[in-house]
């Protein structure tokens, strides 16, 4: 098997980010640094990236999160907040988000030792849409709707066509099902800022056709054979 392929599969990173490892003098075979990329691991071959020994055989774990406002989706935090592994406390496998959620941002967080494919759920290129909950203060018009299901500015960036639906729009603020596939930083919040309306709060609601349902607040499951399949094939 080839050296990336093997780290992908330990699910330490995926194999573009083995790819940077390897040639960065990080891995380690049989004691002995490799910097060449088509270097093949032996079934009886000790690996290790940045000293510590890896498995290829590492048991593959998906977890579906709905996290909670207030943590951060990092695996450590240098400002002592919560972060979303310490709401996940019977998995002993190493595992890390998928992408990202803003600390005052809810819902349906993804946690993998699967480098592969979560490399694959957060590009662009993949065109896998993540699906928001938005409440947004006053009135949302038919023009705003389609400034944003067109695409807009968020500062240097113009944002692709958006799936977006208005489920509720009261006196005061309007509830907005927003679609879309790419993950700037606060995306969603830019957009609604750009045509108008403050985000009140946000809450992602799926992933794709893998949806939070009615998981409570802080707790998490594991993800079906059929979600599984889904994500690794759509």
């Amino acid at each position: 098997m080839r050296i990336n392929k093997y780290i992908s599969a330990a699910g330490l990173a995926s194999r573009r980010k083995a790819d940077e490892l390897i040639i960065n003098g990080n891995v380690k075979i049989n004691g002995v640094t490799v910097t060449e990329l088509g270097v093949d691991v032996e079934e009886d071959d000790v690996v290790e990236v940045n000293g510590r020994k890896i498995d290829k055989a590492e048991r593959m774990v998906y977890i579906m999160l709905n996290k909670p406002v207030g943590y951060v989706t990092t695996s450590k935090d240098d400002k002592g907040r919560n972060i979303v592994t310490d709401l996940v406390t019977d998995v002993p496998e190493r595992i890390f988000p998928v992408g990202r959620l803003d600390y005052n941002t809810s819902g349906l967080l993804l946690l993998t030792n699967d480098g592969e494919l979560a490399n694959k759920l957060t590009h662009p290129k993949s065109h896998i849409y993540k699906t928001y909950r938005a409440t947004v203060q006053g009135i949302i018009s038919n023009e705003r709707l389609n400034k944003l299901r067109k695409g807009v500015d968020i500062g240097g960036f113009v944002t692709s066509p958006a799936k977006v639906k208005l489920i509720k729009q009261g006196e005061r603020s309007a509830v907005v099902e927003i679609s879309i596939y790419e993950g700037k930083n606060r995306q969603v919040r830019k957009m609604f800022a750009v045509v108008g309306n403050k985000v009140q709060s946000l809450e992602r609601v799926a992933i794709g056709e893998v949806y939070l349902a009615r998981l409570m607040a802080g707790h998490y499951r594991k993800l079906t054979p059929k979600e599984i399949d889904y994500l690794k094939n759509c």
